[in-house]
């Protein structure tokens, strides 16, 4: 409870002391990401059932949920074992049967005696022509008919945990919840007619209809607003804790710059010069910066990565890249170490792989400063990895990457400078989401020298066809990818897809011909396997996803995408983005199991039409949601339990100048809002951007 306010202790308290939870039902509760009484009142109704009292089931259209008094008549028990336990019954107007199958017969005497009246809920069916009942919700005396809620919320539930479990630990829940001070603006709330905070929270569980469930909702609004406002809050005190610390100035002369430029073929586009005047800005600047660099596929970030790091070097420092794959950063190594070997720069690579005397040397070699550029994995954050001075920390794909992970890199050094880069671009409704403590730098232009590619379709019933046009390419000398599809949620499957493509592929375009790489091998055979690729050993690629992102083949020019319908938009503008990279005219071939669904038809006719990322990303956006988009649980994007930060742009925008604009008359949170502003942090638990305040 360290730190946190008197008032929400028992929120955080143990889920055991609410009403039916024991330590079975609290470890199931789990699976809902619910452990404490705080998760359970933001775990909000997912929908609702009418349970308005009829006076008879003529008054309705079946199959639909129905709240009538009823007679009870005789019970007719089953014949045979697996038959239904049928009690017949009438309301005022009609006679109905309620079924139930696998009950004991004493235990339905006894809640259905015959000639006596009961009210019963749940749902009406018809079968062959007659309406039944199965296995009703509610049984109840007349006299207990109040119990129904008229309108009963309904939660998401997980194996061992009931409806009524869940209804009577909210309730439980919400019995702990304080009337908090008030955070939002006084102004803001009257203009949005919003509650306070505690009636807020009665209110989205307790719907009186439909409306109440709708993200419009004023309870409902006002919660997702509260989450949005402590996100905002959060980054803008990250973003003005990082101004107040002195950053170290890094400017450089040129010179190594000027080296690399001259020794590329091509001249940087606009938006490439662009970025890199920005990002030499904030560096030779004594703030600390934190920059992404959005660009689509073959946008030329790499370039702009390399200017960077240049000027910390030129500047006297080190500089470090952290690619999410070893692939990833094998060749961010072979890309970059020839341009920086032009200009006298020693670069070097640091994976998982590096061990002993090998692993000892390097690490020697870049805490003396003899290394000036470090590439790598997640291994360049290990405790023994020590930098004479690390200047710039580029972290590239970050949406592979947690907060978390991306502080621990930028701790290597006094006042890391830190760059972020995607080639995923964001929609410009979730930068806020996603980035709202950052500077951003977009690439919208492509460096000459990259053909396009034609998209086209094709039905998997044509899968011979493809081959034949393969075996064609393949005597003519160009290189293609055949990447398989997503199974499940499981790399097992996706790798047997992969092995079971690769042999037939083999049998039919001969030995030596075909490669395989997916993700269960072993990173030293995944290497070996795309280095046989890169110079031409192997022409034809079978892959899973794991060459998505970066991995760059000049002479691949055709893609075929099994199952495209099962990948997103965004993965397979990146897949599509692996050809075109050199001067053969390119084709990406989408093959689909018809028939197709609606949104798997959209997400191909949009590929087909367009290869600009960030109107693909917008689309992507609009299809999936923020979530699906971005990844789950890697994602940079926030988990939020009430807010929709995709659906909710114009609230997250709002949000954003709120916090800023309290931290602006405010910046240590001392004022009444102020500390109310606090309480929201830690109930929304961002206990670490309170850490963060220079006074608390």
């Amino acid at each position: 409870m360290k730190g946190r306010p008197e008032i929400l202790w028992p929120l955080f308290g143990d889920l055991e002391k609410l009403p039916g939870i024991g330590p079975k039902s609290a470890s199931n509760f789990k699976h809902l990401n619910v452990e404490k009484p705080r998760d359970l009142i933001f775990t909000l109704p997912t929908g609702g059932i009418d349970r308005r009292p009829v006076s008879s089931i003529t008054e309705v259209t079946p199959p639909c949920v129905v709240t009538v008094e009823i007679e009870i008549g005789r019970h007719h028990p089953p014949a045979t074992r697996g038959r239904p336990y049928r009690v017949f019954v009438k309301d005022a107007k009609t006679e109905f049967t309620l079924i139930f199958f696998h009950a004991s017969g004493d235990w339905l005497a006894k809640q259905l005696p015959t000639g006596q009246r009961r009210i019963v809920s749940g749902r009406v069916e018809l079968f062959d022509g007659l309406a039944q009942m199965p296995h009703p919700d509610h049984i109840l005396l007349p006299a207990e008919a109040d119990q129904i809620p008229p309108y009963e919320p309904v939660y998401p539930l997980t194996a061992g945990i009931t409806a009524k479990m869940m209804t009577k630990a909210v309730d439980g829940a919400l019995l702990l919840a304080p009337d908090l001070p008030e955070w939002i603006d006084n102004s803001l709330k009257k203009q949005e007619k919003w509650p306070d905070w505690r009636n807020a929270l009665q209110a989205a569980h307790l719907p009186v209809g439909a409306g109440d469930l709708s993200p419009e909702a004023p309870a409902r609004k006002r919660l997702a607003y509260d989450e949005l406002f402590a996100h905002q809050l959060t980054l803008a005190i990250a973003r003005s804790e990082r101004r107040q610390k002195k950053g170290l100035s890094s400017s450089g002369d040129g010179t190594l710059r000027d080296k690399v430029l001259s020794a590329l073929p091509y001249k940087p586009t606009k938006a490439q010069a662009r970025a890199i005047a920005e990002v030499a800005a904030d560096m030779a600047s004594t703030t600390r910066m934190s920059r992404l660099l959005q660009g689509d596929v073959g946008s030329g970030k790499t370039l702009v990565a390399l200017a960077a790091l240049l000027v910390a070097v030129e500047a006297g420092g080190q500089g470090a890249m952290m690619a999410p794959t070893e692939i990833l950063a094998r060749q961010h190594l072979a890309n970059l170490q020839p341009l920086a070997e032009s200009a006298g720069v020693v670069l070097e690579i640091l994976t998982g792989r590096d061990k002993g005397k090998e692993r000892v040397a390097k690490l020697a070699a870049l805490a003396s400063g003899k290394i000036h550029i470090l590439v790598g994995t997640h291994a360049l954050f290990q405790k023994d990895v020590e930098f004479q001075d690390l200047r710039l920390a580029i972290i590239d794909e970050q949406h592979r990457f947690g907060v978390a992970e991306r502080m621990r890199l930028g701790g290597k050094g006094r006042a890391v400078d830190v760059l972020v880069m995607t080639a995923t671009p964001i929609p410009r409704s979730l930068e806020l989401t996603m980035y709202g403590e950052m500077e951003v730098s977009t690439l919208d232009e492509k460096p000459p020298g990259r053909t396009p590619v034609t998209t086209a379709l094709t039905s998997a019933g044509r899968i011979d066809e493809v081959v034949d046009h393969l075996r064609g390419a393949v005597a003519e000398g160009r290189q293609a990818y055949w990447v398989c599809p997503l199974v499940e949620e499981s790399e097992v499957s996706d790798m047997t897809a992969a092995v079971e493509r690769f042999k037939s592929l083999r049998a039919a375009l001969g030995d030596g011909v075909v490669g395989l790489v997916h993700g269960q091998m072993p990173s030293a055979d995944k290497d070996a396997a795309m280095a046989d690729f890169v110079a031409g050993r192997t022409q034809v690629l079978v892959a899973t996803t794991v060459i998505e992102v970066g991995v760059d083949v000049a002479n691949a020019s055709i893609m075929v995408i099994e199952r495209a319908e099962h990948f997103g938009l965004a993965q397979l503008h990146q897949l599509r983005g692996r050809v075109g990279r050199g001067a053969a005219a390119s084709t990406c071939l989408l093959m689909y199991q018809p028939p197709l669904t609606e949104g798997g038809r959209r997400r191909l006719e949009t590929l087909r039409e367009t290869d600009d990322g960030f109107k693909i990303a917008e689309a992507d956006l609009e299809m999936r949601g923020a979530g699906d988009l971005i990844g789950t649980a890697q994602s940079g994007l926030p988990r939020f339990q009430v807010a929709d930060a995709d659906r909710q742009a114009a609230l997250m925008a709002v949000a954003h100048q709120d916090a800023r604009a309290l931290l602006t008359t405010d910046p240590t949170l001392t004022t009444d809002r102020g500390q109310a502003a606090r309480v929201l942090l830690y109930l929304m638990e961002r206990d670490r951007a309170i850490r963060l305040l220079s006074v608390g």
